[in-house]
């Protein structure tokens, strides 16, 4: 961007943890924005146009959820949340409404700084568009478009559920592991990411699947990956 600066917007109202994060970011060459609350973030977000939100769940006037639900309303910009709050339906919570990534209190830098790099690479233009389709049953993939479609009603997907499905697509009707996935769609390997990628999956399983209990398409290969499966 022409030697311009990203601007992340850290929603956080422990002052230790927002100075150790706006140091990282500072230090790795971004531009930090600070919002103590709810509230200031959210204005934050509006007038600032940062690039990547990081935020907090736990906030001191309006829950961190909320906080997400009104910038989901008007912008598609990346949210990254980073909380305490560790449980499974925490995560899946924030990521239905529309978190791009979850990252769990306590965290690394190194962590937190690729995480939000993925993030931002999954934001930048492709340099060749492709214009293929993958069509199966009542599943529709435009890779040209960006648009993943069921019985012809467009679905709403994460950057990164879109880049999964599409990983999974090209590589149809085969199992594709862990390490593998997070490799082509994290950048990493790790514990906490592939607790992140069950709950990635479990989420556009719920999205792609007629009836996901009984899944047609994607299938879990315990201990070893998932697959993209023909109907």
């Amino acid at each position: 961007m022409s030697g311009e600066k990203s601007r992340v917007l850290v929603v956080e109202d422990d002052p230790s943890v927002r100075n150790l994060i706006s140091t990282a970011l500072s230090s790795s060459g971004y531009e930090a924005l600070l919002a103590p609350n709810g509230k200031a973030g959210i204005a934050q977000a509006a007038i600032a146009a940062p690039c990547v939100i990081l935020l907090d769940l736990g906030l001191p006037d309006i829950d961190g959820i909320e906080v997400l639900r009104k910038v989901r309303s008007w912008s598609d910009l990346p949210i990254i949340v980073v909380s305490a709050r560790g449980d499974a339906s925490e995560k899946v919570n924030a990521l239905d409404e529309g978190a791009d990534d979850y990252l769990t209190k306590p965290f690394s830098v190194e962590e937190l700084l690729a995480r939000l790099r993925a993030v931002l690479r999954r934001r930048e233009p492709s340099a060749t568009r492709e214009e293929t389709l993958f069509t199966d049953g009542e599943l529709d993939i435009d890779f040209g478009a960006g648009v993943v479609r069921r019985s012809g009603a467009e679905l709403h997907l994460t950057p990164l559920e879109y880049k999964l499905i599409c990983l999974l697509a090209r590589n149809v009707d085969k199992v594709l592991t862990h390490q593998y996935i997070l490799q082509a769609v994290w950048g990493s390997y790790s514990e906490s990411d592939l607790a992140s990628l069950r709950v990635f999956m479990g989420t556009l399983r719920r999205k792609i699947e007629p009836d996901p209990s009984n899944p047609q398409y994607l299938h879990t290969h315990i201990g070893v990956g998932y697959r993209l499966s023909r109907v």
